[in-house]
């Protein structure tokens, strides 16, 4: 037996095994790192564990990073105190092949997981201390879209955003609250220069990284707590940049079908670890297609990140990199999987990718109404990426994807998944009569908040910040399984549909609110009708 642990001790055995294993010097690696960072993560989920380590792996096996990545949680310790501390931060990665081989790789790039939240004290200065260090050279972050939020739906800030913007930076307590405290801490120990990447799955995200952060620290100075020097630094992006990104890589939550075939492997120490509805676990599985597309603006330097496969380039080229992604060539294909495949009963991504009604959705979104209007970034063919993606990613039965996870959040996804499309359209003066896919699928979520998929049974939704004061529309306008009446269906459609907030336009004055009413009233009929209605729009 291996253990992930103590894997220095069996480096011949998991060679023979065919594990990857580290050939740069882990040892002083770590320990530089630990001293001192030059990169910094925030949130250390699956998405790190399985992609961003790899690039930091790949850096220092390459000869281009002699200290190990720090990895921080903000808002839970769980992660840092589970997963991380347990293993002595190593991590297994796990490849999925197509073919249902597991390709393994010891990860050893992290040099230490901390808390970085003023509950825990010590963690937290750890980290003020790193930031305050002119030799950090930037902080990455995977804490999804969410983690930049700043306010309600209504507009207004959550509690502790106002409490901490009233209090100053010792009562900080968002992520963002947490990241400005630390860079007020950085510029009164001599303003270095820093880069504060996100790597989050959303458009523009350094954009809205930059804002919330600017929003915050405007906040205190208003309140007396911070100098306009502090706010001079933290706008100056030739001091602090918030560099723009697009990323890509499925990365399921770890399986219990692949910590059984470990353990058959001889794999020790790699049983699932619950967080709620989130797995972890020593490992990290993934797909093998990657891609992470940064805004090459680091400002007090950066480490050779080319070498683990990163695409460095200037901020509008990535900016068409994500728009491509977020609004064409996958996300719209994913969240179209995700609503559906709750609909109809699947669990796998991968199932739903053998079933010709879905695979004729997802062409239909991706080649006929999305490519139209995508605009080519030049490192990264669109229609290629489609290809990849509908022929191999998809279709993996070793992911184990589940459109559960993907429908998360849904509301938060429409306005640039499907919203930028339809204003694409508008603004080149073309007509939205031609989109089938795109009003099946906001059909499809109509439906979907009912919570009863197409026999009829109910099931749980996934979470989502706008699904109960939604369901209660539907609800307090009488639309359950059956109802078609078009008059009650407008009437309680008509507030949602032409929602901008929801789909950053209006889908009436787009000329897509009736159509979708009429495509919803076809899927709400009876049990069967969900997929009778796919195949009548999309049979070919």
């Amino acid at each position: 037996m291996v253990s992930l642990k103590h894997w220095q001790l069996s480096r011949d055995e998991l060679t023979k095994m065919g594990v990857k294993l580290p050939s740069f010097d882990v040892d002083a690696t770590r320990a530089a790192g630990a001293r001192q960072p030059v990169w910094i993560h925030f949130g250390g989920g699956n998405l790190y564990r399985a992609f961003h380590a790899e690039i930091a792996q790949d850096v220092m096996d390459a000869g281009g990073l002699d200290r190990g990545v720090v990895v921080v949680e903000t808002f839970s310790p769980f992660t840092v105190d589970e997963v991380y501390a347990p293993y002595d931060e190593n991590i297994l990665q796990v490849i999925m092949h197509e073919d249902g081989a597991l390709e393994e790789r010891v990860l050893a790039s992290t040099a230490a997981s901390l808390f970085c939240n003023p509950k825990r004290p010590d963690d937290y200065a750890q980290v003020q201390k790193y930031f305050e260090s002119d030799e950090l050279q930037f902080a990455s972050f995977t804490i999804t879209e969410k983690g930049y939020a700043l306010k309600d739906p209504s507009g207004e800030f959550f509690g502790y955003v106002a409490a901490e913007i009233a209090n100053g930076p010792e009562a900080a307590a968002s992520t963002m609250g947490i990241v400005a405290a630390l860079l007020l801490a950085r510029y009164e120990a001599g303003a270095a220069p820093i880069a504060l990447v996100s790597t989050d799955n959303f458009s523009q995200n350094g954009r809205r990284f930059r804002d919330a952060v600017l929003t915050i620290a405007n906040g205190w100075y208003e309140a007396g707590h911070v100098s306009q020097g502090f706010i001079e630094y933290v706008s100056d992006e030739s001091r602090v940049s918030f560099p723009w990104s697009m990323i890509d890589r499925i990365t399921p939550n770890p399986a219990e079908a692949v910590a059984q075939r470990l353990a058959a492997e001889g794999w020790s120490d790699l049983p699932l670890i619950p967080n709620g509805p989130v797995n972890f676990a020593g490992f990290a599985n993934t797909e093998q297609v990657h891609y992470l597309v940064v805004d090459d603006s680091f400002p007090n330097g950066r480490p050779a990140l080319e070498l683990g496969g990163v695409i460095l380039t200037d901020r509008e080229t990535v900016d068409k990199a994500d728009t491509m992604k977020v609004t064409t060539c996958l996300n719209p294909l994913h969240t179209g999987l995700a609503v559906y495949g709750c609909l109809l009963g699947y669990t796998k991504i991968a199932d739903e990718m053998r079933d010709e009604d879905l695979v004729a959705l997802v062409k239909r979104l991706g080649y006929d109404e999305g490519m139209p209007v995508v605009v080519n970034p030049g490192v990264i063919d669109p229609k290629e990426f489609i290809d990849v993606l509908v022929e191999h990613r998809l279709p993996n039965p070793s992911l184990p994807d589940a459109p559960q996870r993907i429908a998360q959040d849904t509301s938060q996804k429409l306005p640039i998944r499907y919203g930028h499309t339809i204003n694409a359209y508008l603004a080149a003066g073309k007509s939205t009569s031609s989109l089938v896919g795109i009003p099946l699928v906001i059909a499809g979520w109509l439906r979907y908040l009912e919570a009863v998929d197409d026999t009829g049974a109910a099931f749980t939704p996934s979470p989502d910040p706008l699904l109960a004061g939604l369901q209660k529309r539907l609800a307090d306008g009488g639309i359950e399984l059956g109802v078609t009446d078009a008059a009650a269906i407008h009437a309680t459609m008509q507030p949602i549909l032409s929602n901008s907030e929801i789909f950053d336009c209006d889908l009436y004055e787009a000329g897509l609110g009736d159509r979708i009413e009429g495509m919803f009233a076809e899927l709400n009929a009876a049990p069967g009708a969900i997929r009778a209605t796919l195949h009548a729009h999309l049979a070919a």
